[in-house]
């Protein structure tokens, strides 16, 4: 009889991204696949656009907010729904094993699944966990973390290093189609801008105020998110997109450089493709801190140079930028010592054991 995981996450596309590499290797096993999300939240686009043919069971979910809200007072009682919601799948889905990525879609699934003794995976991205999983924790029969770190603040008898896993796909870029796509043939080197799924205001101010002096070193890809094309900037060896999907691969593997925001899914498909990267967190202001400190994490391993998004000026911009370029050949040399990561193969027989 096959086997059945049942993967939950969700609220950002971060909390997804970990399960969508991981699903076409549980059904290339022959496993049977359901994801439990949110009935509106952004893991229900991406699976149901990715993985129309698997089963996407909805339930109720709260949000836990560190700030004062009226709905604090009825998501409690969204979450015990959810709680009901998830045993009721669970119930009825029967499965082997669930993993989780966190988001608060989550919490009720993994309690819901303590309830009806299934063992339950856990994967945290950050340096610290988020809110979610901090209150997954207690009910997980396993925590995988991304960055060593991590390991000291969670219960060691349960709780392994796993490092970040990878899309597959990201690894089968082709240089020479990439260059076809963006019609870039000169011999400087590709600087790619990324600031996450919905663009990053403050980044893409200071690549155009800047624009001149980087097209004299760099040709540049610009993945300025969702409506934030300027066409008045379009030019020979500068091009904008909104966001790239299928050909992601081919844009990356022929970069030289990244700018990016520090989300930990990201800047660990950098550090696997070995690009060197400059670093802008989202400041504190507009996150919980996590990404200051993954990138503090990337620049202490030698990965990466940092700017902190309230430093950021036009001048500072280019200062760091030129400091990348200086330290391409050390950075490099601690990507290729550093630790390696669980690949999408080992992950699948650490879930696959669990579930005996």
């Amino acid at each position: 009889m096959n086997k059945h995981i049942l993967f939950t996450g969700g609220g950002s596309a971060g909390h997804v991204t970990v399960n969508t590499a991981l699903i076409p290797h549980f059904e290339k096993e022959g496993w049977k696949v359901t994801y439990i999300g949110s009935e509106k939240g952004i893991e229900k686009e991406i699976i149901t656009d990715q993985f129309p043919h698997i089963p996407y069971e909805s339930i109720s979910s709260g949000k836990l907010r560190r700030y004062f809200s009226w709905k604090n007072f009825t998501d409690p009682f969204r979450v015990m729904k959810g709680v009901m919601d998830a045993l009721s799948v669970i119930r009825k889905t029967k499965p082997d094993i669930i993993f989780s990525k966190g988001g608060f879609v989550s919490v009720p699934v993994v309690m819901a699944a303590k309830m009806a003794k299934v063992p339950v995976a856990i994967h945290e991205s950050d340096v610290t966990p988020g809110l979610a999983n901090k209150l997954a924790v207690p009910f997980a029969t396993k925590i995988f973390t991304t960055f060593p770190e991590t390991v000291k603040s969670l219960p060691q008898d349960k709780s392994l290093c796993a490092g970040a896993i990878i899309r597959e796909e990201l690894f089968k870029g082709d240089t020479a189609e990439g260059k076809r796509l963006s019609g870039f043939y000169e011999e400087k080197p590709v600087l790619m801008i990324m600031g996450g799924s919905l663009g990053a205001r403050k980044i893409n101010e200071a690549v155009r105020g800047n624009l001149a002096d980087l097209l004299t070193q760099f040709q540049i890809i610009h993945i300025c998110g969702k409506g934030n094309i300027e066409e008045q900037y379009s030019q020979k060896g500068y091009k904008q997109y909104e966001f790239i999907k299928a050909d992601l691969p081919h844009y990356l593997a022929m970069t030289d450089y990244v700018i990016s925001r520090a989300g930990s899914n990201s800047i660990f498909e950098f550090l696997a493709l070995k690009k060197p990267m400059l670093l802008i967190p989202l400041s504190r202001e507009a996150s919980r801190g996590d990404q200051i400190l993954n990138a503090n994490s990337f620049v202490g391993h030698g990965y990466a140079v940092k700017l902190e998004e309230e430093e950021l000026t036009n001048e500072s911009f280019m200062n760091k930028i030129n400091k990348l370029k200086e330290s391409q050949e050390s950075i490099l040399s601690s990507m290729k010592s550093g630790q390696k990561a669980y690949t999408i193969k080992d992950m699948y027989q650490e879930l696959a054991d669990m579930s005996k």
